[in-house]
């Protein structure tokens, strides 16, 4: 297990500023597409009430054509410290959505320049922005002169390896406005595969003044510390590593703060986590909520005996009931 060491700066047990919000935490949950909605943020803010999370990634251009807005928007009334990620190539309708969500609560925006998926990135929002600097610089630009809260960027090192231009990117975002930059140590070609290039982030924590948040490959405490040893980061941003495990922005957040390693929790624990998770999915969004669980419930399946077949199982949840009776079994067995 990792222990404190003198390359750890003592920043990471302090509060982060970004502009003028103060986070009590250095550790951040990633806004995730499908994951992130208000069920999962309340499990995970349970282990870390400090933390700051995002909300999935908002479509600009939906908000401005619809009525009401998206329920991916929608964040607990005393939900704090809370971000709401927008992408969208058009600096006026980021402006718009971002003056919507600050009437919902969000203490900041931030913008997606990272997102390498071919829907997003073919209309010119997330990693696409990496090409188009000066599209990004505008955005940030007119999205941080039409709200009083800080806007933040969330990118990735380049279109690919032949176009890894993160340093000028960064430097053009911090310019136009950014309060925070994470970055994602990946390519867009590189997708999620591959290992995240660690050191490019130090690199780009040495030219800027505004906080550095370091993502990619955060699976753990241990990676969690290596990573900022590596970079300087002023903190890390846990993504994948949360899926079936709301644990970890909580346990990093305790280590950095006191040095204390939480017990793992065990698999019965787990197993009572993704009984919660499937009722506050089922509560929340009823049927659409269920079939949104079998992914969820999956997820926490790893790391134990009869994990396969358990998994296999409640990836065809069909009902709370059905999911209560599949994750009571495994339960009751693990008691005998």
């Amino acid at each position: 297990m990792p222990t404190l060491s003198p390359s750890l700066p003592a920043k990471l047990s302090t509060p982060l500023k970004i502009g003028s919000v103060t986070v009590e935490s250095r550790v951040l949950q990633s806004p995730l597409s499908g994951v992130t909605d208000l069920v999962f943020r309340r499990l995970v803010r349970r282990y870390a009430p400090k933390s700051m999370m995002y909300t999935e990634m908002v479509n600009a251009k939906e908000i401005h054509h619809l009525k009401t807005l998206p329920t991916v928007m929608e964040i607990d009334r005393d939900e704090s410290p809370i971000s709401i990620q927008l992408f969208d190539c058009r600096p006026d309708f980021m402006a718009e959505a971002a003056q919507k969500a600050v009437v919902q609560g969000a203490n900041t925006i931030d913008i997606n320049m990272g997102c390498p998926v071919n829907k997003i990135t073919k209309k010119g929002g997330g990693s696409s922005l990496l090409r188009q600097p000066e599209v990004a610089e505008a955005i940030v630009k007119t999205v941080a002169a039409a709200v009083d809260i800080p806007v933040t960027v969330k990118t990735r090192l380049g279109w690919d390896e032949r176009e890894i231009n993160i340093i000028d990117f960064a430097h053009r975002m911090q310019d136009a406005g950014a309060q925070m930059l994470t970055l994602h140590a990946r390519t867009r070609a590189q997708g999620y595969n591959g290992t995240a290039q660690w050191e490019w982030i130090g690199k780009v924590k040495q030219v800027l003044s505004i906080p550095v948040i370091a993502n990619g490959d955060i699976f753990s405490v241990e990676a969690a510390v290596k990573c900022l040893q590596i970079t300087n980061a002023d903190g890390v941003m846990c993504s994948r590593g949360t899926l079936g495990y709301p644990f970890l922005v909580g346990e990093i957040d305790r280590f950095l703060k006191t040095g204390q390693i939480s017990a793992t929790p065990t698999t019965m624990e787990r197993l009572q986590c993704a009984k919660e998770h499937l009722l506050g999915l089922w509560e929340y969004k009823g049927m659409r909520g269920i079939y949104q669980s079998r992914k969820h419930l999956a997820w926490y399946c790893k790391g134990f005996t009869g994990a396969a077949e358990l998994r296999d199982k409640l990836s065809r949840v069909e009902s709370l009931e059905h999911g209560y009776k599949i994750l009571d079994c495994a339960i009751a067995s693990l008691e005998t």
